[in-house]
């Protein structure tokens, strides 16, 4: 137990220093390429020792008290795999989940004091390039194929995230619908909310299927960075194949997976609600 913590930490470090360095050499990107490969190293060493000090200042009490032994929190946009989940992700999720360990730490480190929301959507999204989203509960205030049919209403506070998410990702809507007339309905919604006029998501990308299965097909065929859901069932098929997913559910549900987590709204998860 104590040889695996300290590979874990080991490990750690080393995608640490790795990816300070790369924000070293964007912030420095003209010198940065001259330094040997000790500069680098020490620099990197130095700026891991501003970062853990600058985290031990901000320890109530200052660095003169000893802080209490406690878990690391558990953020949003932290992936901390645990031993009691580790065996309900691939390995290439639980690497991810390291590299994101070291990054956030990182980020947390350089961004800026106000960071705008694009900032912010970026960071969550773990530079994710793909995101697909269901619509029922999440963008729609509808929450049923049922209410559906008889109407579409798009909720206003999702908007400002929405349409910067499709600044940066390439966004697929979809659902499950019972007849045509849904279709047209839930089209034209987001068509009056303009949704479709910021240049990043087309009409294509909404997609509509008849079964709960069908909108799971949708998304492994996609293979997004990030899938957005109500549905407990659809997540938990998922959490093996998708990268990382995001259930929406107004009660805090229990984490089933390291690459899972939950918001009551999708604008709660970017801090916009």
């Amino acid at each position: 137990m104590a040889d695996s913590s300290k590979e874990e930490l080991l490990q750690l470090i080393k995608r640490f220093s790795a990816y300070i360095t790369v924000k070293i050499s964007h912030l420095f990107p003209t010198s940065f390429h001259n330094l040997d490969s000790r500069s680098v190293v020490a620099i990197a060493g130095l700026a891991v020792a501003v970062v853990f000090t600058w985290k031990l200042l901000r320890l109530p009490g200052g660095p003169h008290q000893r802080p209490k032994k406690r878990q690391p929190p558990t953020t949003s946009s932290s992936l901390v795999s645990t031993q009691s989940n580790s065996a309900l992700i691939p390995s290439g999720v639980c690497s991810s989940s390291e590299d994101l360990r070291a990054q956030n730490v990182v980020d947390e480190f350089f961004q800026p004091v106000n960071p705008t929301l694009g900032h912010i959507v970026r960071q969550k999204l773990s530079e994710g390039r793909k995101v697909t989203c269901r619509l029922l509960g999440v963008i729609l205030k509808e929450s049923t194929p049922e209410e559906l049919q008889k109407q579409a209403t798009v909720r206003s506070s999702v908007l400002e995230v929405l349409l910067e998410i499709t600044k940066f990702c390439d966004l697929y809507l979809m659902e499950r619908v019972l007849d045509d007339e849904s279709e047209q309905k839930a089209l034209a919604a987001l068509e009056n909310a303009g949704v479709f006029t910021s240049g990043g998501l087309v009409k294509d990308k909404v997609l509509f299927c008849s079964t709960e299965n069908g909108r799971s097909s949708f998304v492994r065929q996609l293979e997004p960075d990030w899938h957005i859901d109500t549905n407990p069932e659809i997540v938990s098929q998922l959490a093996r194949f998708i990268k990382y997913q995001l259930r929406i559910s107004p009660i805090r549900p229990e984490r089933t997976a390291a690459n899972v987590f939950s918001s009551p709204s999708l604008e709660h998860f970017f801090g916009r609600d």
